[in-house]
């Protein structure tokens, strides 16, 4: 039986670090890089693992459950963190800002649609926007994320949104920071899914069809975008309305909460029985 889960989770891992490994050999990341990274996360989940157990976590105890040595063990524990914060948090400013227009009357027009902008203004301009959703990020410098982005552009006077949503276009930092954060989630669900009992699983479902007509997939490809997108404007419709308010709520305590849709589609022969990486 143990043999069994062991080469599942081996198959898994595998199955898994393809996609990764096309993604950064592609972006010129060699194999030392990565098995580097490799370790660090080892050790640093190492911790944490042995942390939650209720154990006290020691360099040996990590190098005995890693397999790693003291030696490597103590020296990837006390290395600088490796991250890109700037990235983060210009990514999650920018998804602020877009979700205020889409959701915040304030910035919507007669018809309640996310209404043209004028760049300055008091209650009603894309600076009060950026203030109200983005905090100190400079109105100008949001503006230059967006469109670059393309998710606004500048026109008559006014900005406009293109794009109910941020997806980074022409920042690839910013599009890897994406893979870091999402597939994290993702990944970090699936765990948990595993270890708790049915009632305290997370929801983590998803629709495949092997036998979709090609015609068909542009058609299906635009449905579910705007589904979708309908969807998780609704959630942060309701999410909006559920923030700690720092004048009311006396918690020391913040939640944070994440619902993720993806897409993907391929071609395949109709002989063929491979599933999508």
């Amino acid at each position: 039986m143990k043999d069994n889960l062991q080469d599942s989770l081996r198959s898994a891992v595998l199955r898994l670090l393809r996609p990764l490994a096309r993604l950064i050999l592609k972006h010129g990341m060699a194999y030392g890089t990565f098995a580097e990274l490799a370790r660090k996360a080892f050790v640093e989940e190492g911790f944490d693992h042995l942390q939650r157990s209720g154990k006290r976590p020691t360099v040996s105890s990590v190098s005995a459950l890693t397999g790693l040595t003291r030696k490597e063990t103590k020296s990837l524990r006390e290395s600088s963190p490796i991250g890109n914060e700037k990235s983060a948090q210009r990514y999650s400013r920018a998804i602020r800002v877009i979700s205020g227009w889409v959701n915040d009357s304030q910035f919507h027009d007669e018809k309640g649609e996310p209404a043209p902008l004028p760049f300055e203004g008091t209650d009603f301009s894309f600076s009060s926007l950026v203030k109200k959703y983005s905090g100190d990020i400079p109105p100008m410098a949001m503006l230059t994320v967006l469109e670059t982005s393309q998710s606004v552009i500048a026109e008559g006077g006014s900005i406009i949104l293109k794009e109910r949503a941020y997806i980074p276009m022409s920042t690839p930092i910013d599009k890897i920071n994406i893979l870091g954060a999402d597939v994290a989630e993702l990944i970090g669900c699936i765990g948990h899914n595993l270890e708790v009992e049915p009632e305290h699983r997370f929801f983590q479902r998803k629709v495949s069809n092997m036998a979709v007509r090609p015609d068909a997939m542009e058609i299906f490809r635009e449905l579910s975008n705007r589904k979708s997108q309908e969807l998780l404007e609704e959630y942060h419709a309701w999410l909006s309305a559920h923030e700690v308010d720092s004048g009311r709520d006396n918690s020391d305590q913040i939640g944070y909460v994440a619902v993720g849709i993806y897409y993907i589609e391929q071609l395949n022969q109709k002989d063929s029985n491979n599933e999508p990486d």
